[in-house]
C-alpha cells in the first residue's frame, strides 16, 4: 500500500514516475523565473546528469538546486557550463 511520501518500486513504474518528474522539471525551468532553454536533463539510470550552458554562475546553482528539489532521491550530476560573456579585451582584426 502506498502513501505520502513512499517511493513507487523500482522498474517499469519507476522508470515512467522519473520520465514525469523530469518531464515537470523541464516545463519548471522553461517557463518558470529562470526561463532557462539551454539545459539538457538526462536519465542514466537511477541519475539525472544535467547538461548545457546557462549565463552565469547564479543560474547554475539555481538550476541545480531546483533539480535536486525536483528529483528527490534521485542523484543529480551537474555538467553546466557558465558562458563567457565578459567583453573583449583586444579589438578583433579584419582583413
Amino acid at each position: 500500500m502506498s502513501g505520502p511520501g513512499t517511493r513507487p518500486a523500482q522498474g517499469a513504474g519507476g522508470a515512467r514516475n522519473l520520465d514525469y518528474l523530469v518531464a515537470h522539471l523541464t516545463d519548471h525551468l522553461a517557463a518558470g523565473p529562470l526561463g532557462e532553454l539551454g539545459v539538457r536533463i538526462e536519465i542514466r539510470g537511477e541519475a539525472i546528469l544535467l547538461t548545457g550552458t546557462v549565463p552565469s554562475a547564479q543560474c547554475r546553482d539555481d538550476v541545480l538546486r531546483s533539480a535536486r528539489a525536483e528529483l528527490l532521491g534521485h542523484p543529480v550530476h551537474c555538467d553546466l557550463v557558465v558562458a563567457d560573456n565578459a567583453a573583449p579585451d583586444h579589438a578583433e582584426e579584419v582583413e
